[in-house]
């Protein structure tokens, strides 16, 4: 294994504090999946605005990343823009915690809460409506 092989399969790690500091246009980076891309020379070209690269600057864009949903060639150009990746140390840091699921309704409620309630206020208009329209 040569010296210019070996260079190739070294990995840089940055911590996400430098990572943090690079948030601005002279100077770009965005974490995906725990990689490092310095985008800022793309800023430009970016198809959806550089506005949305710059909004996850210095951060984590993992999530905004899938969101959008891009194309193969997109994933692709990605690579380009490689400069490394975060500190394990780190990612930590950057993980979201799993979805919460919002309910309406609390586990100790029971069934009356959520049709007898209603169905009184059913009955509270019907009657409403009634002596209305008898009175005309």
């Amino acid at each position: 294994m040569g010296k210019k092989e070996e260079s190739e399969n070294q990995v840089k790690y940055y911590r996400l504090e430098e990572i943090q500091q690079h948030n601005s246009y002279k100077s770009t980076w965005l974490i995906i999946h725990n990689k490092i891309y310095d985008v800022t020379k793309f800023l430009e070209e970016h198809p959806g605005g550089e506005e949305v690269l710059r909004e996850q600057a210095g951060g984590d864009a993992t999530e905004s990343f899938e969101d959008v949903g891009h194309s193969t060639d997109a994933r692709e150009m990605t690579s380009t823009y490689l400069i490394g990746e975060l500190h394990p140390e780190d990612r930590p840091k950057i993980q979201r915690p799993g979805e919460t699921f919002i309910t309406t309704a609390s586990e100790t409620s029971s069934w009356w809460t959520n049709w007898v309630i209603p169905g009184i206020a059913a009955i509270i208009v019907t009657l409403m409506y009634r002596l209305y329209m008898t009175e005309e």
